[in-house]
């Protein structure tokens, strides 16, 4: 574990080096959990809300499975159904189906909502909760994406809608914060600092060399990605339980084995014109030096040479001093750009204009300042490069 940890003074490393694996205390001491949890449909949540729930199935039987294909099957299970808490603001949204619709929520094919499920808690009692399927998976047209970004999902317009629906008090600054997230964006670290990132894409995950948009934790090998897994499932269930280590190890499996989405039928059309070869040179050229490996990623740069916001880079909580190359696999269906979704179109994140105060992006009025490789090139040339980009 330590090996992963790219800042192991940041309060994301502390935590877990003062709590990990250490066998007589920390989280070794927690119960280890299998939940009893079914994905959520319009009539188990109403079955819930009758409390008629009844016995739900262990999402594992504890028998491991014995090749890479039962290990992946078992890891889909826990992207799907393993709770990473009970979660009220769900239940009012579901309730409300106009609400629901207004901060992104939809059915997947099969009629379930993605991420959500019906759980029995350790005191016994049916709750919903939220799994990682809610921020990670995406339904487009008929189909259900697994490993698209929910960035329709508004977040912070769901939990203030359940505050001003029901009267729960929340703090005056929290509100504030939770106000500017927007779609696809929360603050989900473990500080006082104002950084939302936007939710990234899963696709290419195994040739990332490092987790996470600011590289907290260096991809040295799928355990670095299992004890993330872990660890997240584990705090964000208030460090009440651990996951059981297969259940992890299985999760991570199935995160490696995501593919990206077939390539958009006009996408893949530009890839035959004969600008295509100008377009892939300019990228050699001015983009290749980050985005250079198979999934168009690399190592992680410093914030100072990127150029943008660097309050996330820097923060205490999971800060490292530099940010993540995001893999480009099926770019051109990724945007809001950039780690913190202020820039709204391929165009845009190539456009000199956008450094202009007056500039309107996705977070509002003002400059985005930095990423500038492209931003110098002759229209025509920009225009070549995002035809290339359309083709990853």
């Amino acid at each position: 574990m330590l090996a992963s940890l790219a800042n192991p003074n940041n309060a994301y490393s502390r935590v877990r080096i003062g709590a990990y694996a250490l066998v007589s205390k920390g989280w070794d001491q927690l119960p280890e959990w299998t939940p009893r949890a079914l994905p959520l449909d319009d009539a188990r949540f109403a079955a819930y809300r009758a409390q008629k729930t009844g016995e739900l199935p262990p999402l594992w039987d504890g028998r491991r499975p014995e090749t890479m294909a039962g290990w992946v099957a078992l890891g889909r299970e826990v992207f799907f159904r393993y709770p990473l808490r009970s979660e009220v603001f769900l239940e009012h949204a579901l309730e409300r189906p106009e609400l629901a619709a207004s901060v992104g929520l939809r059915h997947a094919p099969d009629g379930t909502w993605p991420g959500g499920v019906v759980f029995t808690d350790l005191e016994g009692r049916a709750r919903v909760g939220i799994t990682c399927a809610l921020c990670h998976t995406n339904v487009e047209g008929t189909a259900l994406v697994v490993g698209r970004a929910h960035r329709s999902f508004d977040y912070g317009k769901l939990r203030l809608a359940y505050h001003h629906d029901t009267g729960a008090p929340v703090d005056p600054e929290l509100a504030r914060r939770m106000a500017v997230w927007g779609a696809g964006r929360a603050d989900v670290t473990e500080d006082e600092a104002e950084d939302p990132v936007a939710i990234p894409d899963l696709f290419g995950l195994r040739a990332q060399p490092a987790l996470t948009q600011a590289g907290s934790i260096l991809h040295v090998g799928p355990a670095a990605l299992a004890i993330r897994q872990e660890t997240q499932l584990l705090h964000s269930n208030h460090q009440k339980i651990r996951p059981p280590r297969e259940l992890a190890w299985a999760l991570a499996m199935f995160l490696y084995s995501i593919e990206p989405p077939e390539k958009r039928a006009a996408n893949t059309a530009i890839a035959a014109n004969s600008a295509h070869d100008e377009g892939k040179r300019l990228f050699s050229d001015g983009c290749a030096s980050c985005h250079g490996n198979r999934v168009f990623s690399g190592p992680t740069v410093t914030a100072a040479l990127v150029g943008t916001d660097p309050t996330f880079a820097q923060a205490g909580a999971r800060g490292t001093g530099r940010y993540r190359p995001p893999a480009l696999l099926r770019v051109a269906d990724a945007a809001p750009y950039l780690h913190h979704g202020a820039v709204g179109s391929l165009e845009d994140l190539l456009s000199p204009a956008r450094f202009s105060e007056e500039w309107v992006g996705p977070l509002g009025k003002g400059a985005v300042r930095g990423h500038e490789y492209g931003t110098a090139l002759a229209a025509d040339k920009r225009a070549l490069l995002v035809a290339y980009l359309r083709t990853l």
